[in-house]
């Protein structure tokens, strides 16, 4: 529910009130005598669907730019004209749910901070998420998130299409590709600072870290989060309720990744950056693509209808472009995410040969402790680099005809050459007295 002010222009009292009484809306008229232009401000309750569309029939009849109106939120209203109006505007589809295109500009508004309050905790979130990381911290991670200030610049580009706002759609736009660029610069100047103080071990391998690993050969699941926090973030303000975790998420699939690039940068890998950067990219693409078809979907539309054509024309260009770009990398994902399939075949599979073959008679006294898959550090496409077998049997050095077997068989399904390591436990067994 919705109570809305509005100020009176003068010439306009009756035909104002006219509209009111012919919408069955109860309404109160305090007069103004502020010495300007305007001869009274009436208040009146609506349902928050009813809000734009009363608002549009009373801008044709005489509201200009120049009046102001204030829409706050109504906790209770007692009328049965009232009730009337929920039973009209309330109907259960998607549109009965949504507020006002004014009130959504303004939500859209809201939430994008000041460039300088953008851009600090921007860095902060990534200089957190970076730390996180590092730490494979889960934990850490997370809190970036938090106060990550990224769920405005998200959603203000497709609220400014729909509504035909060009200034905010470039507004967050430019928010958008500097809150990308800070991400990953402020990652890679802290990480950097980072290895060479010797904070982390010399030695660390970003590889062996999982929260940076699984970051660096990302997969086709990672397109699902960029997805439905676009879906989400948009249903929430759309249907004014709270955005806060609906930020976190969006901050989910842009922040982590920003920061493994970084790192990666930092470690002087560049090409283990590009997995993690292409998902930045797609995740920022497909937060807008699925905002912008959601508010389409949800029928927010320019206030100027001469404006509805070009509009229209307009959303179809950029979910057209946003829509290839998006496939585009989607395939790319889509090659990591077999690349890691094969890779998991692969393992499956020599482990079996390996079973198989310690189950043969000629090797039946040996037995498989441990089996390891060592992967090179091609990233985003890695590959099996080295098997580590360690076999238990007798104290007696097994026979070479063993490793030539077990290196045979294993190889049958690499797709390249893949070293076989054989460590040898030798297992004495002493029977109680």
């Amino acid at each position: 529910m919705r109570l809305v002010q509005l100020t009176v222009p003068t010439g306009r009292r009756e035909t104002i009130l006219e509209t009111l009484d012919e919408r069955g809306i109860d309404y109160v008229v305090t007069d103004e005598d502020s010495n300007r232009d305007y001869t009274a401000v009436v208040y009146f309750p609506l349902p928050s669907p009813a809000v734009e569309a009363v608002l549009d029939e009373l801008q044709e009849a005489g509201i200009d730019e120049d009046a102001y109106t204030v829409v706050v939120d109504a906790e209770t209203v007692v009328s049965r004209r009232f009730e009337s109006l929920r039973e009209e505007y309330e109907n259960g589809d998607v549109e009965s749910d949504r507020i006002s295109r004014q009130e959504l500009q303004a939500e859209a508004e809201s939430l994008t901070p000041t460039f300088a309050v953008y851009a600090i905790m921007t860095v902060i979130s990534s200089v957190v998420a970076t730390a996180g990381l590092l730490l494979d911290s889960p934990a850490v991670v997370v809190g970036s998130m938090v106060i990550a200030p990224l769920i405005g610049p998200a959603l203000g580009a497709s609220v400014g299409t729909v509504i035909d706002d060009e200034d905010l759609f470039f507004e967050s736009l430019r928010y958008q590709i500097i809150g990308v660029v800070l991400a990953i610069a402020a990652a890679a100047i802290f990480a950097w600072m980072v290895r060479v103080t010797n904070i982390v071990p010399p030695g660390l391998s970003i590889g062996d870290v999982d929260e940076i690993s699984e970051r660096l050969a990302p997969d086709l699941l990672s397109l699902a989060i960029a997805l439905g926090a676009g879906v989400a973030g948009i249903i929430s303000i759309a249907t004014g309720t709270s955005v806060a975790l609906v930020g976190v998420m969006i901050a989910a699939a842009l922040i982590p990744p920003a920061a493994a690039a970084g790192i990666a940068i930092a470690w002087g890998q560049p090409s283990a950056a590009i997995g993690s950067t292409v998902l930045v990219l797609v995740n920022v693409l497909s937060v807008n693509l699925a905002g912008l078809l959601t508010l389409w979907y949800a029928g927010y539309r320019p206030e100027n209808l001469f404006s509805l054509g070009p509009t229209e024309e307009r959303v179809r260009r950029r979910v057209v472009g946003l829509g290839v770009i998006v496939l585009v990398f989607t395939v790319f994902l889509g090659a990591i995410t077999y690349s890691s399939f094969a890779v998991a075949s692969f393992e499956e599979n020599a482990r079996s040969e390996a079973e198989l073959l310690l189950d043969d008679e000629a090797f039946a006294q040996y037995q498989l402790l441990e089996f390891e898959v060592i992967m090179d550090q091609d990233y985003p496409f890695q590959s099996p680099e080295r098997v580590i077998l360690t076999i238990g049997g007798a104290p007696e050095e097994p026979p070479p005809e063993l490793a030539d077997a077990l290196h045979e068989r294993i190889n049958q399904h690499a797709e390249s050459s893949v070293d076989v390591e054989i460590r040898y436990i030798g297992l004495v067994e002493r029977e109680t007295a």
